[in-house]
């Protein structure tokens, strides 16, 4: 047997033709009986390597398709969940721009209150001055409503403190709210 491959290798054999390997094969068993159990291995060898080959093309065509369909899946799934997000996030609009309005409003009503507060704390400031600058020249009468007029424009500054701290509150609490709106 090995003689047979020995002849075979040195004629350049391998390098024949598919055509002529029937008639290489016959050659072989005429020389060495014992090959075609040989030969009928390789050819059940060879068939069972195609089928898995086979098997493996149908597979890899199965899974690129399923692939395929995954990814358009995919897309139309994307595409569906950016309109239905869409659509959730537009069903808090009006609580988001009612919170808007309230949060302007509060930030308007909080300038003003702020510019009233520092109206009344020039007045006092001008009233206390006029009180040190006139201390000798008013009478007690004059003195006392004057120091009244200073204790009714504390109050009312005191009271826009208040005011102020409130709206302060209120604004942080409406942002507070639409943070927490916020998609």
């Amino acid at each position: 047997m090995r003689y047979a491959i020995a002849v075979f290798l040195a004629l350049g054999i391998p390098s024949c033709a598919p055509a002529n390997r029937a008639q290489l094969a016959k050659e072989a068993v005429s020389q060495d009986p014992e090959f075609a159990a040989v030969l009928e291995k390789h050819r059940q060898l060879i068939s069972r390597i195609q089928t898995f080959e086979k098997e493996l093309a149908l597979k890899r065509s199965t899974v690129e398709k399923t692939i395929g369909q995954l990814r358009k899946d995919l897309a139309a799934g994307a595409s569906n969940v950016r309109l239905k997000t869409a659509e959730t996030k537009k069903r808090m609009d009006p609580d988001r721009q009612r919170l808007d309005l309230a949060l302007s409003m509060a930030g308007e009503q909080l300038r003003a209150t702020r510019q009233q507060r520092a109206k009344v704390g020039r007045q006092i400031a001008q009233l206390k001055k006029a009180a040190k600058g006139a201390q000798g020249t008013w009478s007690r009468d004059d003195m006392a409503r004057h120091e009244e007029k200073i204790q009714d424009m504390l109050q009312d500054a005191q009271r826009l403190d208040h005011e102020m701290a409130a709206l302060k509150e209120h604004t942080r609490l409406v942002k507070l709210k639409l943070l927490l709106i916020k998609l």
